[in-house]
């Protein structure tokens, strides 16, 4: 952080690397620390071919849950399991928990503003809340203003992962958390329907080599998922399967899959799909007729810089010139302002700055010591969108790569478009302190601001030697489709039309749908409407717009936030001079109702004892751009924490809580009065259900 520092946030409370920190209830981590898609069409997928590691595993662990993914999504998953006793494996490919807290960087809350002025958030996710304001002496340490709680990432896993051993304590479950590590097989049933063991790598480093969290991700990638021991690292092979095998269970176990791209989904073979869903009239702001899988969101290497008293030695990377013509402050002149990039997710301010007008706002000056961590549009969001650079690998690119092989899997991301995005972000803060260029403003606007240090190492906060957050921020992952249904013939999903505000009578709409996709949005939306609106009241001809979304008999969780984008780029390369974002990906941008997270989004199709929460549920991309947000993660973590417990106590499979639907389901009840009695809503206040469920 910097030798110079006097007002550096003080970690005693905390762990620290290489130090024994038992006292302080978080224990040091010796070893590991040191198919199926188609632009909305799905296609059967034959059975997953079944590994053998190259090598036999090393060590057999046992549990009730397999939770792959520590990001929030698996952190709420595992937290609710362990209140309710049961045995947690927690994997994820970071040494830390938390993914958009702690080691993606996005360490300032996205959360709606209904949602947050009604404090209508899940239990533990209000305790991470009350945690971070605990530890801090207020709820905003960074005074930013983009959200109500801006921390540093450092701090996001230590606050969480005391959270969830004290889960552990309560409830008398067992948390065994196996950071640097990824699944990189799975074994499936002769029947293929359900998982019966995974296979995964841990890895550490080689005594007298260099730490851990040394090299960005795309330089150990490849590494990290291979079987053999390396010149750099040492892997440990770990087989997971069931606690318990008996005859009498319909499933001895679950998997969780909450990783932030979806990895399990292909590697189990079941429906998804990725990118850009074709216009329907279920998604009619779609900019594309035939669907795109390559354009996905962008995703972000996070980093934190700190202003200094004097200027510091601003070294120019040898790539800058490649990526400088695509940094600016953004295309609305009155965010055309240093100060107001820097406080806009600022995560630590000891010392609070003077009130001054920056353009339309007030914000507290940036003072010496101010650290902000940088997630910006035009700064450090790298957005390809073609085939020739998409991170997430289709599932062409997936078999054309051998990655679908036993023993083949990767990771199923582009290494090239990694290592591209961790050059955009370093080059980005170069720009930010000595940069004279603007992609939209031209000369003359931005300044050098070079009284400022790019703050790296193991403690610093984003805990890597590079500076860069140890994996990126991921918007948008894999998606899964569903199971079929009477209503929903093409596998359940939640889509644009069931959250969006937007008016579909507008022009736009009347002219530019087919006019029988036009009438059939009139219908849905007059269908959807009849569930929370008297029609005899207002007949289905005078309703212009939605006025809720859509209500759910199998919600199982609460979400508000907007729909959100940063579209892929028009052509390759994302940095290319004059390039722009694709073209129409924004139509559906803006405000969406506050919403539930039904069930069967987090069922998927063939595997039954598979469980999908994050960003992985059952979405179109427009609806993925609002449930992706914190809030979000952790609602739908908890859901899948809960639903995993009772399905194991009920000698029950997840598809069966609502293969009934729309009828009686007591699976589902017993579920939905679990989740609201352990202090996870399932709806709204003011929030309509249809009276099969509200009898209660």
């Amino acid at each position: 952080m910097g030798k110079n520092n006097q007002d550096q946030p003080k970690k005693s409370r905390f762990f620290e690397p290489g130090k024994n920190n038992k006292s302080n209830g978080i224990p040091r981590v010796v070893a590991s620390l040191s198919l199926i898609f188609f632009c909305g069409q799905s296609i059967l997928a034959s059975l997953p071919a079944i590994a053998t590691p190259s090598r036999k595993p090393d060590e057999t662990v046992k549990c009730d849950l397999l939770v792959v993914g520590g990001g929030l999504a698996g952190s709420a998953t595992a937290y609710e399991a362990l209140l309710a006793g049961r045995n947690v494996c927690l994997t994820d490919i970071s040494d830390w928990v938390g993914g958009q807290i702690s080691s993606q960087g996005n360490s300032a809350l996205d959360e709606g503003n209904k949602q947050r002025s009604l404090q209508h958030f899940p239990k533990g996710y209000q305790m991470l809340r009350k945690r971070i304001a605990s530890v801090y002496g207020t709820l905003n340490p960074g005074d930013c203003w983009v959200s109500e709680s801006c921390f540093l990432p450092y701090h996001g896993h230590q606050i969480l992962y005391q959270q969830l051993r004290q889960a552990e304590r309560l409830g008398r479950g067992r948390l065994e958390w196996f950071p640097n590590t990824v699944i990189k097989d799975l074994e499936l049933t002769k029947n293929g329907k359900q998982i019966e063991g995974a296979i995964a790598i841990q890895h550490s480093n080689k005594i007298g080599t260099r730490p851990l969290n040394y090299e960005p991700l795309s330089a150990i990638i490849d590494d990290v998922y291979d079987y053999k021991n390396s010149q750099r690292l040492n892997k440990k092979i770990i087989r997971f399967g069931p606690k318990f095998q008996r005859q009498s269970q319909k499933a001895d176990w679950f998997v969780v899959e909450a990783t932030e791209t979806g990895e399990i989904i292909p590697l189990a073979g079941v429906p998804y799909r990725v990118g850009l869903d074709p216009r329907s009239h279920l998604n009619p702001s779609s900019p594309t007729t035939t669907g795109d899988p390559y354009c996905t969101q962008g995703f972000t290497y996070t980093f934190a810089m700190q202003q200094t008293e004097e200027a510091q030695p601003q070294y120019k990377p040898a790539f800058y010139e490649q990526y400088a013509p695509y940094y600016g402050y953004d295309p609305n002149r009155a965010l055309a302002y240093f100060d107001l990039l820097f406080t806009y997710r600022r995560i630590w301010s000891p010392k609070k700055g003077r009130l001054v007008r920056t353009g339309r706002m007030k914000i507290n000056q940036p003072t010496p010591g101010d650290i902000s961590m940088q997630n910006w549009l035009w700064g450090n969001d790298y957005r390809p969108g073609t085939k020739h650079d998409n991170l997430i690998y289709t599932h062409d690119q997936l078999e054309k790569t051998g990655q679908l092989q036993p023993g083949g899997w990767k990771g199923g991301l582009r290494q090239e478009t990694l290592r591209k995005g961790e050059e955009l972000a370093l080059g980005f803060y170069y720009w930010l302190v000595q940069g004279t260029t603007d992609s939209h403003l031209g000369y003359g606007i931005k300044k050098p601001y070079p009284n400022h240090r790019f703050l790296k190492g193991l403690d610093s906060p984003m805990g890597t030697v590079h500076g860069l957050s140890k994996y990126p921020y991921i918007r948008e992952a894999r998606r899964i489709i569903g199971r079929p249904s009477v209503e929903h013939p093409e596998g359940f999903s939640i889509n644009e039309i069931d959250i969006s505000t937007r008016d579909y009578w507008h022009d736009f709409y009347r002219t530019n749908l087919p006019r029988p996709m036009y009438e059939n949005v009139r219908n849905t939306i007059a269908h959807l409407e009849s569930k929370v609106v008297n029609m005899s009241k207002r007949p289905s001809y005078l309703i212009t717009r939605r006025t809720h979304a859509t209500v759910y008999d199998d919600s199982v969780g609460v979400h508000n936030y907007m729909i959100d984008f940063h579209p892929c780029m028009a052509s390759s390369p994302p940095e290319k001079p004059m390039n722009r974002e694709r073209e129409n990906v924004r139509i559906a941008h803006g405000e969406s109702y506050p919403a539930q997270i039904p069930l069967r989004a987090l069922i998927p199709q063939k595997i039954d004892n598979l469980i999908v929460a994050g960003k992985s549920i059952a979405t179109s991309h427009i609806a993925a751009a609002t449930y992706r947000v914190h809030g979000f993660e952790w609602s739908v973590g908890a859901a899948a924490g809960n639903l995993a417990n009772l399905a194991l106590l009920r000698n029950a499979l997840p598809y069966e809580f609502v293969d009934n639907l729309p009828n009686h389901e007591p699976l589902l009840v017993e579920l939905r009065r679990r989740l609201e009695a352990t202090g996870n809503p399932t709806t709204f206040p003011r929030t309509l259900l249809s009276d099969a469920y509200r009898r209660r």
